[in-house]
């Protein structure tokens, strides 16, 4: 990458400007609230998420391993636009809220919020109900007549293997990423000066 605006040749420029666009218009539906993960906008840093990682090199890594998307703020909007397109965003939505209860320390609040995720993504008729089979509903349901911070692993892990296996391919092939992909990679292989690249502005 180049280091700085000035030095910019235009075709680093353009390439840079069309993969930041590409790239808005694919996560501008991805806000997600503060009961499933606070994931919030995406933000135009190269220091996001990894010091020293710049947004292309963060896109190309999502293809690499389900972990590094989930590990990716910026991936983790971008797998859940991608999931709105397949209406299945409450899988990723009950696994970020699994991920934000588990840092509840206080015995009041888990209680008060597992009772609500239940409600939320697990009973029948739920209005984000996740799709997971008879006996973890009911194992989650009697875990919650003493609620600890594992109550809802079994649920989380199978539904975290169910996008593994499912969308998550699905996603890496999509016209979406592919094409995101293609802009990460072209702005990537722009001329290098040695250095971290300096954040984009506009």
């Amino acid at each position: 990458m180049c280091r700085t605006l000035a030095a910019f040749p235009t075709t680093c420029l353009e390439r840079a400007k069309e993969f930041k666009t590409r790239l808005g218009i694919f996560l501008h539906k991805s806000e997600l609230g503060s009961d499933t993960g606070s994931v919030g906008k995406f933000e135009w840093s190269c220091k996001h998420s990894k010091e020293g990682r710049n947004v292309s090199e963060d896109v190309l890594e999502w293809k690499e391993s389900f972990d590094l998307l989930l590990s990716s703020r910026n991936g983790v909007a971008a797998f859940h636009a991608f999931l709105k397109t397949e209406f299945s965003e409450e899988n990723l939505e009950f696994w970020l809220a699994c991920e934000e209860f588990k840092k509840l320390r206080s015995a009041t609040k888990l209680a008060s919020r597992a009772h609500k995720i239940f409600e939320e993504f697990i009973c029948r008729e739920a209005p984000k109900e996740v799709n997971i089979d008879h006996e973890t509903r009911e194992l989650t349901r009697m875990n919650l007549q003493a609620v600890t911070a594992t109550c809802f692993d079994v649920a989380q892990g199978k539904t975290r293997t169910l996008m593994e296996k499912d969308s998550y391919p699905r996603f890496l092939k999509s016209p979406a990423y592919r094409d995101l992909a293609a802009q990460a990679s072209a702005t990537s292989a722009s001329p290098a000066s040695g250095g971290p690249a300096e954040p984009l502005h506009t």
